[in-house]
């Protein structure tokens, strides 16, 4: 899969997704579901939105003990989403039962990657919530080199972070980057924000767009503009 927007499903109805949905009539979007919209819809939105001919994100940031989710991972792979994810933070051993549980019998899987940290985290809170005291730059990148260890296919990280992940990590290993906003765009709660054209810039191979679309007066067009400024 080359550069591509990632357009997240930030709704709670399988109604409302549907309706956005509906609105293009041309691309299919690569599309990413969320905890709020598999929470309130399950495996059967899953299915559904992949029937239709759209690529998946499938966001639900797993993170406990390895068994658990190894587990977990192996439900999720019958699901035939695209690129699924977990939190780095739960140790290369749970990446490396992730892998595990993630592999179908006859070999294949999605794309797993971690999250490194959060886009709604800053240096202070960090350290000041976390009890992290490193360099917040420092942080990612070593959540990042673990996250290969453990044989993952990429990272979810800021956009500002992801030249230097493809620097330790090599070029073929993916960033996935949400904290993506137009230049004349609200932030909304994100710390650490790029526009789609310095995330192209800079190297990130996906970038994850909600509300700039989700919620713009003309859906469709912010897309295309998604597009345009970071793929075309």
């Amino acid at each position: 899969m080359g550069r591509d927007v990632i357009v997240a499903l930030d709704f709670s109805s399988a109604e409302q997704v549907y309706s956005f949905l509906d609105k293009f009539t041309g691309r299919k979007p690569f599309v990413k579901i969320g905890m709020e919209l598999f929470y309130a819809e399950g495996p059967a939105i899953v299915k559904e939105i992949k029937a239709r001919g759209h690529k998946i994100f499938l966001d639900l940031k797993l993170h406990d003990i390895p068994n658990t989710v190894k587990k977990a991972m192996s439900v999720l792979s019958g699901l035939d989403v695209d690129i699924t994810n977990l939190h780095a933070g739960g140790t290369v051993r749970m990446m490396e039962a992730a892998i595990e549980g993630l592999t179908r019998e006859d070999g294949t899987r999605p794309l797993l990657i971690a999250v490194t940290q959060l886009t709604s985290t800053d240096q202070k809170a960090m350290e000041n919530d976390l009890l992290i005291k490193e360099p917040i730059a420092d942080v990612v990148m070593h959540y990042a080199s673990n996250a290969k260890k453990a044989g993952l296919d990429g990272v979810v990280c800021s956009p500002l972070e992801a030249e230097k992940v493809h620097g330790c990590c090599g070029k073929e290993f993916l960033t996935v980057t949400p904290g993506v906003r137009f230049a004349d765009g609200d932030i909304g709660d994100q710390k650490r924000v790029m526009t789609p054209e310095q995330a192209k810039l800079i190297g990130s191979d996906y970038i994850v767009v909600g509300r700039p679309i989700t919620a713009a007066e003309d859906p469709v067009a912010a897309y295309e503009r998604c597009v345009r400024e970071f793929v075309d």
